[in-house]
């Protein structure tokens, strides 16, 4: 006895094993997996809490297409013309479409002034009448038509710039002070500034408060999602967001009716009472600063151990579960761990990673092409000769309409084909559709009907007009799956800056509709073909995304590591590749590895880890394998 102890020391373990210790796996990291189990999974608590994540997002809504009604373009007729026959009229279009340049009849004459792409608007005086509901606007407030229509494109860029702007800071806010902290704040600041642009006495005040209104529209948009998404377990997940996505849509289809009732108010101008009407309802979320928690998996993946506590026993209490006598654990493993301090990260140490960063920069990409070539489809798709009436209308609700068809239609084809076959196959029809409409009517006008002028224009706009609605259907839902996509892979402790990334780069594509109008729709062949080739881009980068379906939220930056596509073999056949071994080495445990005279043993037992798939490593975290190691003497 006395001299087998010296013996054994010394002969320290091979490869770093430890005979006899069997490691305790942490309960707290698996928080989909071990806490929100023992604490009632998706019960009352997370179910009133994801139905207060729902409630603004149909306020959201409002301020999102409120462009369409406060900056609309007027129709306009002359009343003292500075020549005979100087009259101009121009129709109301989406925000998202060109506004046709206010210009005179070809046998006018006159002196006038420039409206920006060389035009004249030869007029003193004239009277301007809007389609969308309102009796008067922005335009019409401040008469910002001719050498002053830039002026509506520069009010436009402010509302998505300004969002762009909160989408990134907000986002690294979330993740360093957390996601109560940024939704109480964007609540409180878009009261402020949202009524103070109802207030606006020049254009410039307006386009100032409106950034403003932007950012903290964002930063509310942002921390609902995070919010929302970290309540539910994978079961609920997408579910829970597509409801918020038909509420966003609710409010784009209730706007105009909102707006109608806004007309001929009589103290005060229609859109100042529109602006007022579409922000005094989050005043109902001034409330959520006593009643909305802080994220507990936000909490408990920057070691905020404390306050996950005091709230893991209100939740079990709502939940009507006892913590007293669970089973579980997690309780106890928390009481181990208070005296931690919080640890926070930032999202520049995404760039420190090997897979996270490639990850959310496809993703990013995604997310700008979708809303990049939405506005080239939405163009094409108007029809320049209707009436204007008709056009305003009609656009608006066609535009509303493939919304909600896109939000029914991602249901059931994300739950057949999964996250990444659902964007890949979203991706593939936008492509297809682009590249019809750009290269398919060429043909038709060039190879084909080239004697009958009418039929070939009639059959050009028909397949425009089809492709346009393809297309604008599977855009749309590229984007919704993207930001949906980037939530479920980015771990907690960075997910609002990711997130925060991937909703910018769609604020840009956004950009694009204003851009291209204050241009004049000049060069918009070329920006459509850049689009297209960016589509064609994503569907390769999209195989390398992984499927987060039906898998647990990473919390950590090593979670998201982890989180990689899945290889194209099956574990078992994986296994039968590796290990095609012709000896019995079920006898190997009965010799210690450090009395091997040869290194027959050695590579008996190399062959044995190897035949152990690496998939089934990463998912046990290494803990199951190193016990197999020990038993069999490795």
């Amino acid at each position: 006895m006395a001299g087998g102890r010296p013996e054994a020391q010394d002969h320290p373990p091979e490869n770093g094993f430890t005979p006899l210790e069997h490691p305790v796996p942490r309960l707290l990291p698996h928080i989909d997996g071990s806490v929100l189990p023992s604490l009632g999974g998706f019960g009352k608590h997370q179910k009133q809490l994801v139905v207060l994540t729902w409630i603004p997002a149909l306020f959201i809504g409002f301020s999102q297409f409120s462009d369409y009604f406060l900056l609309a373009q007027p129709n306009g007729t002359c009343i003292q013309p500075l020549a005979n026959h100087s009259n101009w009229t121009t129709a109301s279009l989406p925000v998202t479409s060109a506004a046709p340049a206010l210009q005179l009849p070809d046998n006018s004459t006159g002196e006038g002034y420039g409206d920006g792409s060389g035009l004249l608007c030869a007029c003193k005086e004239w009277r301007l009448e809007l389609l969308t509901g309102l009796s008067q606007n922005v335009v019409t407030k401040w008469n910002l038509v001719c050498d002053s229509a830039w002026k509506v494109h520069i009010a436009k860029f402010s509302l998505l710039v300004g969002s762009i702007f909160g989408y990134l800071v907000m986002g690294v806010m979330a993740d360093w002070f957390g996601r109560h902290p940024v939704l109480i704040l964007s609540v409180l600041f878009m009261l402020v500034f949202g009524l103070s642009v109802a207030f606006s006495v020049n254009v410039t005040m307006f386009s100032t408060l409106r950034f403003f209104e932007g950012f903290c529209l964002a930063g509310l948009a942002l921390s609902l999602y995070v919010l929302r998404i970290e309540l539910c377990l994978p079961a609920w997940r997408f579910s829970m967001t597509m409801v918020a996505s038909f509420l966003m849509v609710g409010g784009q289809l209730l706007m105009p009716g909102v707006a109608a009732l806004c007309r001929n108010w009589p103290d005060r101008d229609d859109w100042q009472v529109l602006q007022i009407v579409i922000i005094s309802p989050f005043v109902l979320m001034l409330p959520y600063v006593w009643i909305f928690p802080e994220s507990l998996r936000w909490l408990l993946a920057t070691q905020h151990y404390r306050r996950s506590k005091a709230m893991m026993l209100r939740i079990a209490k709502k939940n009507q579960v006892e913590m007293t006598t669970e089973p579980s654990g997690v309780l106890s493993e928390l009481e181990q761990e208070l005296h931690k301090k919080p640890q926070r990260t930032c999202i520049v140490k995404m760039m420190s990673t090997r897979n996270l960063w490639k990850n959310i920069v496809v993703l990013c990409v995604n997310s700008l092409t979708g809303y990049g070539i939405h506005h080239c489809f939405a163009r094409s798709m108007m029809d320049p000769e209707a009436q204007p009436t008709a056009l305003c209308h009609a656009d608006y609700y066609t535009m509303a309409g493939i919304a909600v068809a896109t939000c029914l239609a991602l249901c059931p084809a994300v739950g057949l084909m999964g996250r990444r076959g659902g964007l890949l196959t979203f991706m593939i029809i936008t492509a297809l559709a682009s590249l019809l409409q750009l290269g398919l009517l060429n043909l038709i006008g060039k190879y084909s009907l080239r004697h009958d002028a009418v039929l070939r224009d009639t059959l050009n706009r028909k397949f425009s007009v089809a492709f346009s609605i393809i297309g604008m259907f599977s855009s749309h839902a590229v984007s919704q799956l993207s930001i949906f996509f980037c939530a479920e892979i980015t771990p907690t402790v960075i997910r609002g800056g990711g997130l925060g990334l991937v909703l910018a780069s769609a604020g840009f594509g956004m950009l694009t509709a204003p851009i291209m109008e204050l241009h004049n729709q000049k060069g918009y062949f070329l920006h459509h073909v850049i689009f297209a080739c960016c589509t064609l881009l994503c569907i390769i980068c999209l195989l390398l995304l992984p499927e987060p379906r039906g898998q647990p939220l990473p919390e950590s930056l090593a979670d998201g590591e982890t989180f990689t596509r899945q290889t194209l073999l099956h574990p078992g056949e994986q296994h039968l590749l590796l290990a095609k071994t012709d000896g019995d080495y079920s006898r190997v445990h009965d010799t210690p590895l450090h009395l091997s005279a040869t290194g027959g043993a050695t590579v008996a037992a190399a062959t044995a880890l190897a035949a152990v798939p690496a998939s089934y490593a990463l998912a046990t975290g290494g803990e199951i394998i190193g016990n197999r190691a020990i038993a069999n003497g490795v």
